[in-house]
């Protein structure tokens, strides 16, 4: 069985004196891809520079909410270029985040960086939390040709079914492996395969008795374990079918 990292930032501080190794670690474990999203403009070029340091490493480009207080319109003007020089499968990390100020501002960018998606015909990773109610309406509003992922999804069927109808697949975490999550562990059950996404968002998000601890891509396969004692598929045709979604969400071949 192969694996790919739906969202995890590998580019990070935290993986810097361990990275080499642990990109070994995941080949080895057969964690073969793993999607790499941006958070800031002052960080891109890390991030480019660590993803052309290894072909299992895919960059996307985005404007995280949590640091768009400090984000402006020469930022999306460096996206654009970025995005007219450089091969990237997503545009991403972008969203709206419930629990942050500036809701408005966070707004602003999130809909002017969809318009980008839309422009280079690019899927989108979109950072939510108590937003949904912000976020489905704009999504409705702009009918993204190639849609995207709901990152770390945490909510209820009806939710699920929400995004899923207008054409996005959820990225399932560590979520799931706590039990108290309950209402996202149902929904995950009732979900249609091709919805379903793997991701880890390393080095955060520690999983269930990881509390505390950097997260890491080798997890993926905890939360595939998790993810099968709560679908009926086998779990080779889980992981394949997983695999396709990853290749005809980000245009990607098969290995």
């Amino acid at each position: 069985m192969l694996f790919t990292d739906s969202h995890c930032h590998i580019d990070f501080i935290e993986f810097e004196q361990s990275r080499n190794e642990l990109l070994q670690a995941c080949n080895n474990a057969n964690i073969h891809r793993i999607i790499v999203p941006g958070i800031t403009a002052k960080s891109w070029p890390r991030l480019l520079q660590t993803c052309q340091s290894s072909p299992s490493l895919f960059p996307c480009l985005g404007l995280h909410p949590w640091w768009i207080n400090k984000a402006n319109n020469l930022d999306l003007d460096t996206l654009e270029q970025h995005l007219c020089q450089q091969k990237l499968i997503a545009l991403g990390e972008i969203g709206i985040d419930g629990g942050i100020a500036d809701i408005g501002k966070q707004t602003h960018f999130f809909d002017l960086q969809l318009d980008l998606a839309q422009q280079f015909n690019l899927p989108v990773l979109v950072h939510h939390r108590k937003s949904h109610h912000l976020i489905v309406p704009i999504l409705k509003q702009k009918k993204l040709a190639n849609g995207g992922v709901i990152h770390a999804f945490s909510g209820s069927y009806q939710q699920a079914k929400a995004y899923i109808d207008l054409g996005f697949k959820l990225g399932i975490g560590g979520t799931i492996t706590y039990e108290r999550a309950n209402k996202t562990r149902e929904a995950i059950k009732k979900i249609p395969v091709e919805s379903i996404l793997l991701e880890t968002d390393a080095p955060a998000m520690p999983l269930a008795g990881h509390q505390g601890q950097d997260n890491s891509p080798l997890m993926l396969l905890n939360i595939f374990a998790q993810l099968c004692k709560l679908r009926c598929e086998n779990a080779e045709i889980l992981a394949d079918k997983i695999e396709q979604n990853i290749e005809q969400l980000f245009f990607l071949s098969k290995p």
